[in-house]
Formats: structure tokens, C-alpha cells, sequence
């Protein structure tokens, strides 16, 4: 699985004429919470890959949606049989842009915006995104806090559920970059 995803976010960023240095993460992760007054629901995804080229600023996510994990295995169901339909749509995937400039060769935390393309459960809308960067000796940490309206990526939810799954899911993430070394 995790050369499927790195094959997937190199092939991502590779369209681009002129390497940097490129920084990845295995073992990033992406969480999401809904609240609503009869139920909370939240899932974890620590099977993420992700890559940052840095002279170019371009920026690539994708992660297994069946990869998430929640505290309640029927929830765990649900989510990928009637929802996220991922035996139909598998990934979950960011490509875009960090439109700040950067200097990665400094140590420092910065205000980042990606502007890109996000495709869930196979629809694909244009996102900004913006987070928090801290560059620390050749490592690059980013840290993101952004909301999912389910209607954005048609994600139908029953009329007798609907009480219970918010219509806009607050979604965290938390990767770490290293250098990438190419194997």
C-alpha cells in the first residue's frame, strides 16, 4: 500500500518539468469529527502519504479511505458501505499548490495557504486550504484544520441518519515531511 501511494503522489508531481528537493510522509494522519445533539462521530486515517516539492510549492495528499478508523466498528461500516462508497471510490486525494513563499532552508513556523484540487467520493472541488508550517532542521511539519460540506462532494446521507451526521465535517490533519530518498 505504501508504495502504491508513493507511485500515486510522485506520478502526481512529476508532471512538473524542474525537481527541488521533494519532502514525504508515510505516516501522516487525517482525522474528522461530526457533532450533532444525538451523536459524534469521528474517524482516524494514519495511512497517508503525502509530498511537498519545494521549489515548485506543489503539495500532494492521498490516502485510503477504508484506511479510517473509528471508536465504533458499525460506524466504521457505514462510512465506507454507505457513504464514502469507498469500494467504489477508494482514495481520498489533495493536488494543488502552496501559493506563501517559503523558505525551506530556514528554520521557522509559517502561515500557509494550499489552493488545489480535492476529489471525494469521486467528485473533485476546487479548495483553499490553509495551515500552519514549521520548518525544522530538514523537516517540515504541516498542520491543518479545514470544514467538508458532504453536499460539495455528493455524499447523500438517509433521511432517518440524517439527525445523527453533521452536514459539514470539520477535518484535521497532522503530517510530517522528510526528505524524500529515492529506493
Amino acid at each position: 500500500m505504501k508504495n502504491i501511494l508513493k507511485l500515486l503522489l510522485i506520478s502526481c508531481l512529476a508532471s512538473n518539468a524542474t525537481f527541488g528537493q521533494l519532502y514525504s510522509t508515510q505516516s501522516g494522519e487525517t482525522s474528522f469529527f461530526s457533532e450533532t445533539p444525538m451523536e459524534n462521530i469521528s474517524g482516524l486515517n494514519k495511512m497517508v502519504g503525502a509530498i511537498i516539492n519545494t521549489s515548485t510549492n506543489d503539495i500532494a495528499v492521498s490516502m485510503k479511505m477504508s484506511a479510517f478508523d473509528f471508536p465504533n466498528k458499525l460506524m466504521q461500516e457505514h462510512f465506507n458501505e454507505n457513504y464514502m462508497e469507498s469500494g467504489k471510490y477508494p482514495t481520498g486525494i489533495f493536488k494543488g499548490k502552496i501559493v506563501d513563499a517559503i523558505d525551506y532552508t530556514k528554520n521557522g513556523t509559517y502561515d500557509v495557504t494550499a489552493k488545489g484540487q480535492l476529489t471525494l467520493h469521486g467528485v473533485t472541488q476546487t479548495r483553499e486550504v490553509k495551515g500552519k508550517m514549521t520548518i525544522e532542521n530538514q523537516k517540515i511539519t504541516l498542520v491543518s484544520n479545514f470544514d467538508v460540506k458532504l453536499v460539495d462532494h455528493k455524499i447523500e446521507v438517509p433521511k432517518l441518519v440524517f439527525a445523527k451526521i453533521a452536514e459539514v465535517i470539520a477535518v484535521k490533519l497532522k503530517y510530517t515531511f522528510i526528505p524524500y530518498v529515492k529506493k
